[in-house]
């Protein structure tokens, strides 16, 4: 993982170091004694931590995946799921971390965790890849593509996934839980959210084919690349769950229509076909011909759906920050899209019922 660090030497960081050591020794000898650990300074949700053990530059890395402190909403920051997921998809066609250990006991560190091996990849932040060829470009949104087919095509009780999530009525509890989490969170009033949580339920109700693994945050910066086109590892799967198979793939291109010029950046704005970038019905297309399932009705109902799904997301984060809880650095700012995210799901699913 190739992303910016702090120096974690403060007093608290020392603390949950020192807690570390001592339960490493006892529960996971194998991976070498402790000798430092720096915090990634991105990412919004779960505190991420570079680990380094006595064990050397390569076989003694791993990451530390953990709750943030303070008061969590209900069922927010799972990191217990992440980890469960991911050791499940280990070693199929999904390319995951491998997963060391987990801890649900909060009096180790003051919350849950878990550790993984680190891969040894670069994040990229932009989907516009601005440092790639046009070939290079398609090459690499073809293979996320293939990395959805893959997850798509899973059975995830085939891997040890039961109970992981409920095979029916996905849209509509996720309503009922983004919709929850969104009051839990507010702090302003946002008209296009109101008319959201009005409006989608009825639109949503069409039947999504197929049954897989849900990652529920696929976008360009959850990818760990290698040799830039190739997809080295999916990471940060706090939001994971079972579901329809077009749920990501609709969140992706949720993601690819916001403006570009927004703290989460996507698409809007670019002439795609300049970039050498597929545009989106070549990209649907791909993903049907590769599971051979055909593309919902109701398509842009699931992009704005969305849209107020990410759109709760923000505002959690920005709740986060004002409460002083926040992971990243960039959490003002990033918090305050949720305004302009709601609004541009409220303008595709007005779209939409006008056209119905």
């Amino acid at each position: 993982m190739a992303e910016t660090t702090t120096n974690t030497s403060g007093s608290k960081h020392e603390t949950l170091r020192q807690a570390l050591t001592g339960w490493l020794a006892a529960n996971a000898p194998e991976i070498g004694a402790l000798t430092a650990l720096e915090k990634f300074s991105t990412g919004q949700s779960n505190p991420t931590y570079r680990m380094q053990t006595n064990h050397g530059a390569g076989d003694g890395r791993f990451v530390l995946r953990t709750q943030p402190p303070g008061t969590l909403l209900k069922s927010a920051h799972a990191v217990d799921r992440e980890f469960r997921v991911m050791r499940a998809l280990f070693r199929t066609a999904v390319p995951v971390p491998e997963m060391i250990i987990a801890c649900e006991d909060t009096d180790v560190i003051g919350m849950k965790f878990f550790i993984m091996r680190e891969v040894i990849a670069n994040t990229v932040f932009d989907p516009a890849l601005p440092d790639y060829q046009p070939k290079e470009r398609e090459r690499l949104f073809f293979a996320k593509i293939e990395v959805l087919a893959s997850m798509a095509l899973i059975d995830p009780l085939a891997i040890g996934l039961e109970g992981f999530g409920r095979p029916d009525g996905y849209l509509h509890r996720q309503m009922a839980t983004w919709t929850r989490q969104y009051r839990a969170s507010e702090t302003d009033n946002i008209p296009a959210m109101e008319f959201l949580i009005e409006r989608l339920p009825a639109a949503i109700s069409d039947n999504v084919p197929g049954f897989c693994v849900i990652h529920g945050d696929f976008r360009i910066d959850n990818l760990l690349l290698r040799d830039r086109t190739e997809v080295a590892a999916l990471i940060d799967w706090e939001l994971s769950t079972l579901g329809p198979a077009f749920i990501d793939l609709s969140y992706w291109c949720a993601m690819l229509r916001m403006n570009a010029q927004w703290p989460i950046g996507g698409l809007g704005g670019i002439d795609r076909s300049s970039l050498g970038i597929p545009n989106e019905e070549t990209l649907v297309s791909a993903f049907c011909e590769r599971t051979n399932l055909d593309r919902p009705r109701n398509w842009d109902a699931l992009i704005a759906f969305q849209c107020f799904r990410f759109a709760s997301i923000l505002q959690g984060v920005l709740k986060r920050h004002l409460d002083g809880n926040a992971s990243a650095d960039n959490a003002a700012s990033v918090g305050s899209q949720a305004s302009d995210v709601a609004a541009l799901g409220a303008e595709i699913l007005s779209a939409y019922l006008a056209r119905r």
